[in-house]
């Protein structure tokens, strides 16, 4: 169902304004972390805010990238003094990997680990590890191996073991109605918004930069074939790329969101194809809900809809083990969404456990649930 439009009343010459945004409306610096060997290294796209407090790792969901964090960034940074910190995820924005087929927690979680070994040394600050989804996932399983010893707390963000083993069974249905390409960025932030899988258009227009890129139509087709034929088997024929717009000698946008000449014929692709990433989805959420409730830290879990509480949680919760606030309908993509309510939760949940001081009232209700 089509989620409540939000912020979509930014206007450009009588309409929604659907041109991208660079990261550096709400980003210090972004930097490419080697981690391994100099030469032949993994490379980590990181965006980083802020110089003091606690530095607040944030993690984002499947298909997206750290840009999914960059409304909250401004936000949580109005509220309290802190540093933040957001990675792509291997396979996902910026980050390239050796091993891209690579999607275990345990991988995953050490990549997480290493950044920040990387970026900090062997003394890095208190650090908060907030993830939404999958990296919701990431960050419990990063907090439960102590991958990180100066780790004071933990948020997550619409992340349930019982409704996202649920929701797997139509991922593949989802992945496959989405566009395969898109003739421009601004087409990509407009189906953003108008397919409801982001309502914010602030937001939109800075994280889809992060999703999808840019490449030459010949190799748009060659990409979709080939996974046509790897998901189909060698003996069924491949179909073209569907969907398929072409943009014709337009100005284009890398991933800053600044401004490109392109002299020939390109369109806009997902940067990474989740479908491959298929085997591993089940061992994303598997025994997450009690490795939260094991985790001896401060723990927050914010959710879209009460509904979303498995068994373990709700027993959880009515034991005290965790502080938890349910923020008012707005899809799964929560922080993109509301980012300035996500803003005042993690601000208080801060501000309780006195990890961070508050930069002016926040207005906060502090309404958690314990």
């Amino acid at each position: 169902m089509l989620e409540e439009s939000f912020d979509t009343e930014q206007e450009f010459g009588g309409k929604p304004d659907y041109s991208p945004v660079s990261w550096r409306e709400y980003f210090d610096q972004m930097e490419d972390v080697r981690v391994g060997p100099p030469d032949d290294g993994d490379v980590y796209r990181i965006y980083k805010a802020g110089h003091d407090g606690p530095l607040l790792v944030l993690l984002h969901g499947g298909g997206h990238s750290a840009l999914s964090w960059a409304v909250f960034t401004t936000a949580i940074a109005s509220r309290v003094t802190c540093r933040v910190l957001a990675m792509d995820l291997r396979g996902h924005g910026g980050t390239l990997v050796r091993q891209s087929d690579d999607y275990s927690t345990h991988t995953m979680s050490s990549d997480v680990a290493n950044v920040i070994g990387a970026c900090y040394g062997q003394t890095p600050p208190p650090i908060v590890l907030i993830g939404h989804g999958v990296g919701g996932a990431i960050a419990v399983h990063t907090a439960s191996n102590m991958l990180l010893p100066s780790t004071v707390g933990l948020v997550a963000i619409d992340v349930v073991e019982g409704s996202a083993t649920e929701a797997l069974h139509s991922m593949q249905t989802f992945l496959k109605g989405r566009p395969k390409s898109f003739k421009s960025m601004d087409h990509a932030i407009e189906w953003s918004i108008g397919s409801g899988q982001i309502t914010n258009l602030e937001s939109a227009r800075v994280s889809m930069v992060g999703q999808i890129k840019r490449c030459g139509v010949e190799e748009a087709e060659a990409m979709e074939k080939a996974s046509l034929v790897e998901k189909a088997g060698p003996m069924e024929k491949s179909s073209p790329v569907t969907e398929e717009v072409v943009e014709h000698n337009e100005e284009s946008r890398d991933q800053s969101g600044e401004k490109e000449n392109v002299t020939s014929e390109v369109v806009y692709v997902w940067r990474i194809d989740l479908s491959k990433s298929e085997k591993y989805w089940d061992g994303w959420f598997r025994g997450t809900s009690n490795l939260f409730l094991a985790c001896n830290l401060p723990k927050l879990l914010l959710l879209a809809g009460i509904d979303r509480l498995d068994r373990n949680l709700t027993i959880g919760q009515m034991q005290g083990r965790f502080m938890m606030q349910v923020l008012p309908p707005c899809g799964h993509a929560v922080q993109e969404n509301r980012p300035e309510k996500v803003a005042d939760a993690v601000a208080a949940f801060l501000l309780r456990h006195k990890f961070a001081e508050a930069r002016r009232e926040t207005g906060s209700s502090n309404s958690f649930t314990q």
